[in-house]
């Protein structure tokens, strides 16, 4: 039983470190697109880098697992 109880508590760290990657990544896609459209050509590169890494985070976290998690809708 405490070997179980072991191993669900890992598995509900990872689900949160999912779901917080998920938000990370759609908040840092947001704030990289409005940075991008009003900020200066130097600062546009950085934003677009940060976006590519926005949209990798939440191609591997996926787009609704935070949202789901942290119940926000």
């Amino acid at each position: 039983m405490v070997l179980l109880d072991y191993f669900e508590e890992v598995f509900n760290g990872i689900e949160f470190l999912i779901a917080l990657g998920s938000i990370l990544g759609l908040l840092g896609f947001i704030v990289g697109l409005i940075i991008f459209i009003f900020g200066g050509p130097r600062v546009r590169l950085r934003m677009l880098g940060l976006m590519i890494t926005s949209i990798i985070l939440i191609g591997v976290c996926g787009l609704h697992t935070g949202t789901k998690y942290f119940r926000i809708h």
